[in-house]
């Protein structure tokens, strides 16, 4: 067992066998590992990436700094990313698998939840501050730049004076769980247009849907 770990974290062969770097794609989705977290708000970056996973038919398996799948779509090359750095230290995992499998920064794209939108509510954008979200302020830190493709998964603000945390730590409610099936299927397309399409035409399509 300690043999077979040891190989896990020490392997330094790529996973994606794509060597053309531009049809190469890193999508990562924020959240925190544990059961305790999975049906948070604050964990829709790996809501998303599952019910993609479920869509293309891959699964995710442990890695170096987060679990990882792969698929691949009309000649491009996927690697998806649900880091087990925790929320905090998100960057670290998206930089070291930018880095192992040769990706371009143009062609990741950083999947979290957003406050300052109404639920189901999604935005794509190419650049922007962090907003106070930890994870895409680990992000900035580790890729040196804001200019890196992001979506926004709007989980509206339904919370008091000093009550974000619980709030985005705390779980959907029956009116966001009725609806999250067809948010999820439509966050699914968004990150393939965006491998097949672009960002830009991804935003033109899916902003404001």
């Amino acid at each position: 067992m300690l043999h077979f770990l040891k190989s896990i974290f020490t392997n330094k062969k790529a996973l994606l066998a794509e060597t053309e770097a531009m049809k190469k794609f890193l999508i990562i989705g924020l959240g925190n590992i544990g059961a305790e977290y999975a049906e948070t708000r604050h964990n829709i970056g790996f809501k998303i990436l599952d019910a993609l996973a479920e869509k293309e038919q891959f699964s995710f398996e442990i890695a170096k700094l987060g679990a990882v799948g792969s698929y691949k779509i009309k000649g491009r090359s996927v690697l998806c990313l649900k880091p087990s750095t925790y929320m905090n230290l998100s960057g670290k995992a998206i930089k070291y698998w930018m880095d192992k499998e040769k990706i371009p920064l143009e062609n990741i794209l950083v999947v979290t939840d957003d406050i300052n939108l109404p639920f189901g509510t999604i935005r794509v954008k190419t650049k922007g501050s962090d907003g106070g979200h930890n994870g895409l302020k680990d992000t900035q830190l580790f890729l040196q730049t804001t200019s890196y493709n992001r979506f926004r998964f709007g989980v509206g603000s339904d919370f008091g004076k000093g009550r974000q945390v619980d709030y985005v730590l705390g779980e959907w409610n029956e009116e966001e769980k009725k609806k999250m099936g067809e948010r999820l299927s439509k966050s699914a397309e968004l990150i393939n247009s965006f491998v097949l399409g672009g960002i830009k035409n991804t935003m033109n399509t899916f902003n404001g849907t």
